[in-house]
């Protein structure tokens, strides 16, 4: 039964975990139809138990399921949602080493071939079995709806469903919705939707895409602000509701490079959420002046260990940084928690199990260190 208060906590962290081996091998099995899916379950069940008493003894508040049901952070949820499928990677949008060299990795582009509707609840089964194995808060991760857009565009959707693109942004507002409902029916009251898409504004590369695809990048960035606050509109009261503003995260890779700052007058201010988490883990994640644009209201999560390296940070350089930080924002408006998660897609970030735990752990002796909680 979940007894704790809910969030805005000090130490926190985005969802993802790296997955056990032997869980990785039983979706390999899965996927070779060597493992029933009964049986995968049970190997999911069994690792979620573990890795959530991990999160408690660590000390955080907020515990994931580490995503560990799922083969990248956004594929199982969207390829869910009626009227979707998914096609082709975009290798426009190809992921880049430290070096800037391609890493292979392209995230897959989402077609929409028939009308999108609301059937069932996606995340609602996976949420009820994280709530059962933990007193502390369960936090659910689910993709923006501008994942389901943004690779393709207006050719991703198809003009025979939707001749008019506003009856598409409708059905996709009509889906989170019922969808977030759906999960606060059961209880859950801490919902975090992971975008990496809005931080491909900040590329030239990727506003050069939009406009090879017959998009507007001007205009686009405003149209997914309004799509993501119609999608959050009728949440309840007592939900607390983040946005992770990911930079791309596969394999230790990324996409995306520059500071926030032509982001952030077109998204701090607008869109409707209680928390953003941001990263600030290295160089290309800038300074933190574009916080300047962020409303005294909301919270921001400073994401300043990196789930991409190893390497250990030190508890005085996460402070330093905080301090930096609050000339901006208020201190009591600040938490910590890693720039991202430690496997967005399932094979995890080129770092190992005991790193993981110490960046945690790192985070949560640091805010305590901070804030005192």
């Amino acid at each position: 039964m979940v007894n704790e208060k809910i969030p805005f906590f000090r130490a926190d962290h985005v969802g993802s975990l790296l997955r056990p081996i032997e869980l990785l091998n039983a979706r390999e099995k899965w996927k070779s139809d060597l493992l029933s899916s009964t049986k995968l379950r049970e190997t999911e069940d069994a690792s979620i138990a573990q890795v959530v008493k991990a999160q408690e003894n660590i000390g955080l508040r907020a515990i994931t399921d580490g995503e560990f049901r799922r083969e990248n952070w956004w594929i199982d949820f969207i390829s869910q949602i009626p009227g979707i499928e998914i096609a082709e990677p975009d290798k426009a949008a190809e992921f880049k080493t430290d070096g800037g060299a391609g890493s292979g990795y392209a995230p897959k582009v989402v077609k929409t071939v028939a009308k999108i509707k609301h059937e069932h609840c996606i995340a609602g089964r996976d949420y009820e079995f994280l709530a059962s194995k933990t007193s502390k808060i369960p936090k659910v991760t689910i993709p923006s709806p501008t994942r389901i857009h943004f690779h393709g565009g207006r050719s991703s959707v198809s003009r025979e469903v939707y001749p008019d693109i506003n009856e598409f942004w409708s059905d996709i507002t009509k889906f989170y919705q019922q969808e977030i409902a759906a999960l606060e029916k059961l209880g859950c009251r801490y919902i975090q939707i992971d975008d990496p898409v809005l931080t491909y504004f900040l590329d030239d590369r990727m506003r050069d895409y939009l406009v090879n695809i017959g998009e507007n990048p001007d205009t686009l960035i405003n149209d997914y602000a309004k799509l993501i606050n119609a999608c959050v509109s009728r949440r309840q009261p007592g939900t607390h509701l983040s946005m992770h503003l990911c930079r791309g995260n596969a394999a230790s890779s990324w996409v995306v490079s520059g500071g926030y700052a032509k982001l952030a007058p077109f998204i701090f201010p607008v869109v409707d959420v209680d928390t953003f988490f941001l990263e600030y883990d290295d160089e290309r994640s800038g300074d933190f002046a574009p916080l300047e644009h962020m409303p005294s209201e909301k919270n921001v999560v400073l994401g300043l260990v990196t789930t991409k390296r190893g390497d250990l940070e030190t508890s005085d350089h996460l402070k330093r940084r905080v301090e930096e930080a609050i000339d901006y924002v208020p201190l009591e408006k600040l938490a910590l928690s890693p720039q991202c998660g430690f496997a967005s897609v399932d094979i995890g970030n080129k770092i190992d199990f005991d790193a993981q735990i110490a960046k945690l752990e790192l985070v949560v002796r640091t805010a305590e260190e901070i804030w005192g909680e």
